[in-house]
């Protein structure tokens, strides 16, 4: 099959969601769903009501109904949830995961890829995932695996063990990947298809393989030292939204706090290109000239994110994609790349919005917790077993599990803030909702090219058309 021209970025929690991968699939280039926290994502419609009842019908065509009604029974609520009660929990990940915990992911991840597929095998699909999120990774690439998932997109880490673990997944063989501890050594975690559906696990599609870089180097080191084939890459620059690589050597910030990126940290296209694999380029490269840029450089094509995340389709909270759309509209819309608010220790670009974290005071009076420990960093105990910490978690409880006060710093929970932002955030004291927050590339302001004269909203289809220089002018009656 024809590779795509554009990949349609995988941006988590939730605004690369299924809707929006399979209106960018149905035009025939890749749409992506992200796979961070979609567990949670998944239990929270579902105790919504699972309005329209498309989780329950999905998940019919799971190939073990058992596990499906075992999940829906745990959490799905009929009449809804009452909107001044907080959400019910779902177990934390960890080496030991609970069942509960495998099922929804699996169950979670198959949903939202056959969703977008929509029983089309022309719809080409990918996940995306995080490699700084290894606990859920296996369990997520199965479940993607089992609803015929195209593409596995990964960045934010090395993810050399990701190749090898698609060829077991696919071939129903157990799977293991290794997790660092703080402080030193390592720990395994292994996923065993066949254990997991209680029977001998089918032979399965080996999806593509996608390493997110932002390097040369680092493309080098994964085309030859991964544990399998790496079918391709996508590069990212330092405008692209999300988290960002860190700059090349010492820490060098500008007046407003933001890190410096100099020549060391150009990805140096061409030496990727004379690799021989398939890439695409990523971060402000949204437009007719920015796409032929790519494909003049070697480029197969572009991943677009920014302007996807503020379209109709999107998993983003309506309210949110107004308020970013009337900024960009002013002028006014603007990113902050900040060098300490992620607990990846990973610059992480916050849009700047009124009622978000992006304000010191929102930040200030968001009260310290830790309840969904996606970016959790594994430690040793002292009586030698695992345990968790996240710098955005309270400082007491941070410190007492061996963690170091000046890490806290400014740290945001990146998990519940832009898990708000779709629309599924926690209540909390008094009834009050937690914070959203937002991230895009440096090239929000730009989103407005896509809004037509007179429209408050625009559409994927339309953002496609723009880039791949299709007239949109109605025809004349």
């Amino acid at each position: 099959m024809e590779l795509p021209q554009i990949i349609q970025g995988g941006m988590g929690i939730a605004i690369s969601n299924w809707r929006l991968a399979r209106a960018v699939a149905e035009r025939g280039h890749l749409g992506v769903v992200s796979g961070t926290a979609i567990d949670t994502v998944h239990s929270r419609i579902l105790q919504n009501g699972d309005e329209g009842g498309l989780l329950r019908n999905i998940y019919q065509k799971f190939p073990i109904q058992e596990i499906a009604q075992r999940v829906i029974a745990r959490w799905h609520s009929p009449a809804g949830r009452d909107k001044t009660q907080p959400y019910k929990p779902i177990p934390l990940c960890s080496e030991k995961p609970a069942k509960s915990l495998l099922e929804l992911t699996v169950m979670a991840c198959f949903g939202e890829v056959a969703l977008a597929k929509n029983g089309s095998e022309k719809n080409r699909i990918g996940l995306n995932l995080l490699d700084k999120i290894r606990l859920p990774q296996l369990q997520s690439l199965y479940g993607a695996m089992l609803a015929g998932v195209d593409y596995i997109l990964m960045g934010a880490g090395i993810p050399r063990h990701v190749p090898g673990a698609l060829d077991k997944l696919a071939d129903g063989q157990p799977a293991t990947i290794k997790f660092e501890i703080a402080g030193g050594g390592e720990a395994e975690y292994t996923f065993d298809p066949s254990s997991f559906l209680g029977q001998p696990a089918p032979k399965l599609k080996r999806p593509k393989f996608l390493a997110i870089v932002s390097s040369a180097v680092l493309a080098l080191s994964l085309a030859k030292k991964s544990s399998g084939k790496v079918d391709g890459f996508v590069v990212e620059n330092a405008t692209a939204g999300g988290h960002n690589a860190p700059p090349r050597g010492p820490l060098q910030l500008d007046p407003a706090g933001q890190p410096i990126y100099g020549p060391r940290d150009n990805p140096e296209l061409e030496k990727i290109s004379a690799l021989g694999l398939p890439f695409w380029v990523a971060g402000s490269y949204a437009t007719e000239k920015g796409l032929a840029e790519a494909k003049t450089a070697g480029a197969t094509g572009i991943q677009v994110g920014t302007p996807f995340a503020f379209c109709n389709e999107s998993g983003m909270a309506a309210s949110l994609k107004r308020k970013v759309i009337e900024l960009a509209k002013a002028g006014r819309a603007k990113i902050f790349t900040d060098p300490f608010s992620s607990p990846t220790g990973f610059p992480f670009k916050i849009a700047q919005a009124e009622g978000t974290l992006s304000e010191k005071k929102a930040y200030e009076a968001r009260e310290r917790i830790c309840d969904l420990g996606y970016l959790r960093t594994a430690y040793r105990k002292t009586d030698g077993g695992i345990g968790y910490r996240c710098a955005s978690e309270p400082v007491d409880d941070y410190v007492a599990k061996g963690g170091k006060p000046g890490d806290t710093a400014n740290r945001m929970c990146l998990c519940n803030g832009l898990l708000a932002s779709t629309g599924f955030g926690q209540i909390r004291k008094n009834e009050a909702l937690e914070t959203m927050l937002v991230t895009a590339g440096d090239s929000i302001a730009d989103i407005v090219r896509y809004i037509k004269e007179g429209a408050e909203s625009y559409t994927a289809i339309e953002v496609l058309n723009s880039i791949l220089g299709i007239d949109q002018t109605p025809a004349a009656a």
